[in-house]
């Protein structure tokens, strides 16, 4: 128990540090408590971690290397991010003509969903079995982690689509220069807790054992994202603006 939560809060404060850093050298200080519960209750959302723990299970029955694992898990990562981040442009152009309403409804509909789905333990991850068929019948190489990255992130999705899309929406009201670049720093908050599991766990059985664990407090952690996405709700329809 004890090192989940020191793994747990050296996401949190990779996360926090990074995107707090960003955000104050484009002087968007009071942006920072915002931008943090939107990322955090996307990257901290037990769907991640579920499509993450199959991949560490068929490496360690592949039995690789500690050098193989980081150039698997790191090819695995860049195509979840950039797979997001394209997906993330092609909702922005959409949330651009969205009232900024909308996202605190949105928001407030989305984290009641999570919450309860979490409770139900009712999995929002799309087909599992087709998917665990998938990435135990990829190639141990960079190719195969990069183009598994790119078919998974499409199951995401409806994990991740309502604090995306809230997210979409808000900073869509910025330049398009500027909300690119939010985009960006965004989806780098967004695969920091996989990062963080393939770098400070040491191998492949610790990865999976502290994957798994986050997976079996996949409860707490939906409920946690849930009231951080309700808490945005409410900041937005209170009238607050990027």
């Amino acid at each position: 128990m004890r090192s989940e939560v020191k793994g747990l809060a050296i996401i949190l404060l990779a996360s926090f540090g990074v995107s707090s850093l960003a955000l104050w050298a484009l002087g968007m200080v009071d942006f920072i408590p915002k931008f943090f519960a939107l990322a955090m209750s996307d990257s901290i959302n037990p769907c991640t971690f579920v499509i993450y723990t199959m991949l560490l299970i068929a490496l360690s029955v592949r039995e690789v290397s500690k050098r193989r694992l980081y150039l698997i898990g790191a090819a695995f990562i860049a195509a979840v991010y950039v797979s997001y981040y394209l997906l993330g442009v092609g909702l922005l152009y959409f949330a651009g003509y969205l009232p900024l309403w909308v996202a605190g409804v949105a928001a407030i509909v989305f984290g009641a969903y999570t919450i309860i789905t979490g409770l139900m333990e009712k999995s929002r991850v799309g087909d599992k079995s087709k998917i665990r068929r998938k990435i135990f019948s990829s190639d141990a190489t960079a190719i195969g982690a990069f183009t598994l990255g790119v078919i998974v992130s499409t199951t995401l999705l409806p994990c991740s689509a309502g604090s995306y899309l809230v997210y979409a929406i808000i900073i869509s009201k910025a330049g398009k220069a500027l909300a690119f670049l939010l985009l960006a720093l965004y989806n780098l908050v967004f695969v920091l807790p996989l990062v963080v599991i393939l770098l400070a766990m040491g191998s492949v059985t610790e990865s999976k054992s502290f994957s798994q664990a986050m997976v079996r407090h996949s409860r707490e952690l939906s409920v946690i994202a849930g009231l951080l996405l309700i808490a945005i709700g409410v900041w937005v329809l209170a009238g607050a603006s990027l």
